[in-house]
């Protein structure tokens, strides 16, 4: 009997984040600690703005996303260019495109509408509107699957098995922005000036509250597994960003 796997080259394993890492991201910090991050501006950052599927993906996600849902995305954007920057140069390789369109569309699943128009976990529905959008506007297949990948599996938190490289970076950085987990992934000036830039308007409540009608509209929703107290909780009472919340309110 013969066998098929998905066709990828090396490079597209590389420049998409397909690599496999460790699901449990204390298992990849404790083979190699987290560095001294370092200080950077959002200028520092730079924004895939020529990308023409980029342009077309984040006009789609200023339209459909609230404000606060989208300057959250942004926030991820930055903590997440640190993040591999500092702590994971062997994978400089990977496309800032494909790690700002996973950030653009990671909560889209997330709107009142969306919420609504499937029986689906957020997350699971978002990767699949991700697919269709950013194949629609000439992606490749490797790299809108990887962002539909990574989507799906962005609250997949747990320490058993392996997820993308992308997936891995875009849990470190969600969490950090949502909760304030591993807070020494990102500089002290990094944090305010990203904050600065696209300011929270009290996202921990918003958030918060978002997940809580995720889960009286969905009691299956995938987001239960994180704690159906604990995880909303955790976001309203996030004290790693507590000082800035209220920035731009």
């Amino acid at each position: 009997m013969s066998s098929t796997t998905p066709v990828a080259s090396a490079d597209d394993i590389a420049t998409h984040g397909w690599s496999a890492v460790p699901c449990d991201a204390s298992v990849i910090f404790t083979k190699k600690p987290i560095v001294k991050p370092t200080a950077l501006k959002v200028a520092d950052m730079q924004f895939p703005v020529n990308d023409p599927v980029v342009v077309e993906v984040q006009r789609y996600a200023k339209e459909h996303l609230p404000e606060q849902t989208y300057n959250h995305s942004m926030r991820v954007y930055h903590w997440g260019f640190s993040i591999i920057k500092d702590q994971f140069p062997e994978h400089s390789r990977l496309s800032m495109s494909t790690w700002a369109l996973t950030c653009l569309l990671h909560d889209i699943g997330t709107t009142h509408d969306n919420l609504r128009a499937t029986l689906l976990s957020f997350e699971f529905y978002g990767g699949i509107l991700a697919l269709n959008l950013i194949k629609g506007h000439g992606a490749s297949t490797a790299q809108a699957e990887a962002v539909a990948e990574a989507i799906i599996r962005h609250q997949d938190l747990g320490t058993v098995g392996t997820i993308s490289f992308l997936g891995q970076v875009i849990q470190l950085a969600t969490i950090y922005d949502n909760m304030g987990g591993n807070p020494g992934l990102i500089d002290e000036e990094t944090r305010l000036d990203v904050n600065r830039a696209y300011p929270r308007k009290g996202w921990s409540g918003c958030f918060s509250k978002t997940i809580r009608e995720e889960n009286a509209l969905k009691p299956w929703a995938h987001t239960t597994h994180l704690g159906e107290e604990d995880f909303p909780e955790g976001v309203k009472n996030n004290d790693l960003m507590a000082d800035v919340d209220g920035w731009g309110l």
